[in-house]
């Protein structure tokens, strides 16, 4: 501190300073908690003061998405949300709402478990150690939290019901015609009694073994476990979701290499509920953005099934463009495809083009060579736009159902299993990846789609295929069916019909969504509550059995491999602990202790978040997920939400296909089973933008510290070099994080929330600059001043009525505040705040009503400086609950307006009026008016055309 700061303070104690700001955020903070002044009560819980309930008050609930617990602490950019939710918390408990606003920790994953590997520190350790760093940072924040709701998801008495969801999931399974979950005991019962009969090739339910049973059931419960083909990281050690791969084909933690692997898996069946995850977005309040990406993720498209024979069986294809089937002139199959190794001949058919053998001798040697081939790439390198199309002849032919042509079978990469059948009918004319596959292997091309755009029909002379909805169909007759001249939509359905007529395909719809992976080959994640017999068939544990804790393992890592051998399978680290791994349980099945293997998979890192809104709402309930009472009031369907859900949620963007479809998927099956109303778990979601910093980089591209960095005439340096400058985001590695704490030294966390809020509007990214903070320090300053005598700490407001000026103003300022915290425009907000008291200011005296409602305006933004002053202007209890100021609409018209005084259309006065005033008083106002008269000179007036309040038009005689 330098002598003249010291010399300022001692002549001013009780100026505003950052020491003062620390005294005053301490304080009350420790009050807030003391007074347990942010605890929400359920529905029945206690009274606030003398008032009614909390509880009888209109409710909402405002969340933020889980925070992980990082080592690294918080930089600035991570409480743009957590201060966004908080003010708008504050807000509407002081516009009479009882406010449910909590923060828990998504405390399983990847990271902690690497740090374990790397140290040998058991992840449980660390995580809690960066849980009390980061409950300190955000506690200095001043975050209005209800702390008895808080919880991590790596307490066990958490994740006991993670375990139990899990349960409910697995004994459960979904009647598509009810459209809904079903115990799956209801479908044992209607298997055993015959109401329902077992699908084809299992045979009656009576004569099925344990076994069969339970693999029949496997294949309609809601989580089942199977071999399918998976995404494998061996860099990593586990397998991934589909969501957990970046678009290059790599893991999306530690950018490892992923390959496709078949593995026995635990599976979700969210596709079971494709339907319904899409028409419900309907009635969410979302951004538009991450509904089309949940949309786009789920796919869902309309066309039909078609069946090619081929030899004594069929290829089933699915296409959205049945219309086409004439011109489909080859077919191609996934590698992975099962018929493949099954329809190979022994040798190439006569007449086979060289181009098409790939230049091998046989056709098995062809097709083995490709699908090794294809099994290295990932699905993103397989469908890439700009990739040459490869492929190889299977060496068979099958026959296109409408014109009867023999069309060859190819294996290509761009096919996936993975979508639809795994297998196409190519119409090269009219699909651009077709069309440069039937180039490259010299393939045949139809046009059955006229062309509109005057390219003729031979497609041997396009450059590029040609596609269009808006055409008529050629080319297109055959046996009992013809086409031709049809529009597409026409053709579409007569294909349709006729396919289901002739027994070879029918209507259907299909979905580009897959089954939601749900295993991890790691140890820090939720344990399965599930135990494998001696014949290999799973049983769930009782709930009596629940919580099942992690045991302690030597060694924290699953065994990694060459990231590039695709050649291995997992090993867990849980499979190593031979005394959990092997138990004699008795699961109370009337079988007595028998000897069990447990699941040594662990859940993925999302299946804690996936219903964490629910542990808010009744985190100490050990008997019931939560009380349906307490469920219905705080997430029940209610007018303008009648899927129900969380009033306001907001987190960043890149959650929209994972965090928030699997969240929705397991609370349709909750609200399927009965366990809760809210058939969606978040009805309004707001995506926070990003707070970018300066990235600065030497000539060798490595980032410098930014703090150190130095402007020279528009140019930057560091320790003499010159450094480019990038605008990105802002972390550790990258030397330009600011830390909240660095922030709250030097101004207070007051100052720091009123930057972050003010910054600019919160659903965009916008750049940190710490120089800009001290704007806002001199907001809090200026308004201390205009309460608060800086020598001796009395309030200075007077006791007399604001003036007119004044008392508009401070309406207006109300007005507007109020529309921007309801639209989290909380810029603007403090713009007008700020406006407000620059007008104040220049008071000399200031009246107490006039503080007391600057104070409740700025509460929620900056809500230590506001109790501060709200006590020091004689108020015992706490504004936290005081009513948010209310506008008087008689000070929001303006006291005058500017009429504007013509004389044959040119302005001779501007006089200031009523808004109310009438037309005759405006017009002898005019006519009175001197200069009026001057230019008159005199004469006479023929016409007065008066427009109140803003014009009066003379026309001389």
């Amino acid at each position: 501190m330098s002598e003249t700061t010291t010399a300022a303070e001692t002549a001013a104690p009780y100026r505003y300073t950052a020491a003062l700001a620390a005294d005053i955020e301490a304080r009350w903070q420790d009050f807030w908690e003391k007074e347990g002044t942010y605890e929400a009560p359920n529905p029945g819980e206690g009274p606030l003061g003398g008032e009614p309930a909390k509880a009888a008050r209109p409710k909402k609930f405002i969340m933020d998405m889980f925070p992980y617990p990082s080592g690294a602490g918080l930089h600035v950019g991570h409480p743009l949300g957590y201060i966004a939710t908080d003010v708008y918390a504050r807000y509407h408990r002081m516009t009479g709402h009882n406010v449910l606003h909590t923060l828990g920790f998504d405390a399983f994953g990847l990271p902690a478990e690497q740090y374990a590997v790397q140290t040998g520190t058991h992840p449980r350790t660390s995580t809690e150690a960066n849980m009390v760093q980061m409950k300190a940072q955000l506690r200095r924040l001043g975050l209005g939290h209800d702390q008895r709701r808080s919880f991590a998801t790596i307490d066990p008495e958490y994740y006991r019901w993670t375990q139990w969801i899990f349960l409910q999931i697995f004994n459960s399974w979904y009647d598509a015609e009810a459209r809904t979950a079903r115990p799956i005991e209801e479908l044992v019962e209607q298997f055993a009694s015959g109401a329902r009969p077992t699908p084809e090739g299992w045979g009656a339910w009576s004569e099925l073994s344990e076994r069969g049973r339970a693999d029949l059931l496997g294949e309609y419960r809601l989580a089942y476990a199977s071999d399918a083909p998976v995404n494998w990281s061996p860099g990593l050690g586990t397998v991934l979701a589909n969501e957990e791969v970046t678009a290059d084909g790599r893991s999306e933690r530690g950018n490892f290499p992923v390959f496709k692997a078949k593995l026995r898996q635990w599976n979700m069946r969210i596709t079971a509920y494709a339907d319904r995850l899409l028409d419900d977005l309907d009635d969410l309040d979302w951004p538009e953005a991450i509904k089309l990406q949940q949309r786009n993720w789920i796919g869902r498209s309309e066309g039909a099934r078609i069946a090619f024979p081929l030899q004594d069986t069929t290829i089933d294809v699915f296409t959205t463009r049945q219309d086409t089937l004439f011109g489909a002139t080859y077919m191609v199959l996934a590698p992975e495809h099962p018929l493949v190794a099954s329809v190979v001949p022994d040798v190439w058919p006569e007449g086979t083009h060289e181009v098409w053998t790939g230049g091998y001798a046989t056709p098995a040697e062809a097709v083995a060579a490709y699908r090794a081939q294809a099994e290295a790439k990932s699905d993103v390198e397989r469908q890439a736009e700009a990739k040459d199309k490869t492929g190889v002849f299977t060496g068979v032919y099958a026959t296109n159902p409408v014109s009867q042509e023999r069309v060859p079978v190819f294996i290509a990469d761009y096919v996936l299993m993975g979508y639809g059948t795994g297998a196409i009918m190519a119409v090269p004319a009219h699909d651009q990846r077709d069309f440069e596959f039937a180039r490259a292997f010299e393939l045949p091309m139809r046009c059955v789609v006229e062309p509109n755009d005057g390219r003729g029909l031979d497609p041997s002379a396009w450059a590029d295929a040609f596609s269009s909805y808006d055409a008529a169909l050629v080319n297109s007759a055959g046996d009992g069916i013809s086409l031709d001249g049809l529009g597409v939509a026409e053709a579409k359905e007569r294909t349709r019909r006729w396919l289901e007529e002739h027994g070879l395909g029918e209507g259907t719809v299909n979905y580009r969504l897959r089954d939601w992976l749900f295993s991890r080959q790691r140890y820090w994640g939720e344990p399965f509550p599930i135990v494998y017999d001696e014949d290999g068939i799973a049983h769930p544990l009782p709930e009596s059995m629940l919580p099942l804790q992690l045991p302690e393992v030597e060694d924290y890592s699953p065994r990694t491999f060459d990231p590039d051998d695709a050649d291995t399978s997992p090993e867990t680290p849980l499979s190593r602990n031979e005394e959990w791994v092997h138990v004699t349980l008795d699961l109370g099945d009337g079988k007595g202790p028998r000897r069990f293997r447990r699941e040594t998979n662990t859940m993925p890192n999302w299946a804690g978040s996936c219903w964490y809104e629910l542990r808010y709402l009744d985190p100490h309930n050990d008997d019931k997920l939560v009380d349906p009472d307490v469920e219905r009031y705080w997430m029940g369907p209610r007018e303008g939400q009648p899927t129900g859900g969380v009033d306001l949620y907001v987190g960043g963007a890149e959650h929209a296909v994972l965090h928030l479809l699997y969240a929705r998927f397991w609370s349709k099956v909750l609200h399927d089973l009965g366990h809760i109303s809210s058939a969606e778990p978040f009805h309004k979601l707001y995506n926070q933008g990003m707070i970018q910093a300066y990235v600065y980089r030497d000539a060798r591209g490595i980032a410098v510290p930014a703090a150190e960095v130095e402007e020279r005439d528009g140019a930057y340096y560091y320790q003499g070099e010159k450094v480019s400058r990038l605008l990105g985001k802002m972390g550790k590695s990258l030397k330009n994080a600011v830390t909240p704490d660095e922030i709250c030294a030097e101004y207070g966390a007051d100052t720091l929330r009123l930057y972050e809020m003010a910054m600019g509007p919160l659903d965009v990214s916008r750049p940190w600059d710490t120089r800009a903070v001290v704007g806002q320090f001199r907001l809090l300053q200026r308004l201390w001043r205009n309460a608060v005598d800086e020598t001796t700490g009395e309030t200075t407001v007077v006791d007399t009525e604001p003036d007119e000026a004044t008392l508009r103003a401070v309406h207006k300022a109300i007005d507007s505040v109020t529309q921007d915290m309801a639209g989290l425009r909380f810029n603007t907000a403090i713009a007008k705040i700020t406006e407000l008291n620059n007008h104040v200011t220049k008071l000399g005296e200031v009246p107490r009503s006039v503080a007391e409602t600057m104070v409740r305006l700025i509460a929620p933004l900056a809500p230590h400086v506001a109790e501060e002053l709200w006590r020091r202007l004689g108020h015992e209890e706490s504004v936290v609950y005081q009513d948010f100021p209310v506008a008087d609409p008689a000070y929001l018209v303006d006291e005058t307006v500017t009429c504007v005084v013509q004389i044959k259309g040119k302005v001779k006065a501007r006089l200031e009026v009523s808004p109310s005033v009438s037309e005759a008083d405006l017009e002898a106002a005019a006519l009175a008016e001197p200069v009026v008269v001057r230019a008159l000179g005199g004469a006479g007036v023929r016409k007065v055309i008066v427009r109140a309040p803003k014009l009066v038009n003379i026309v001389p005689a």
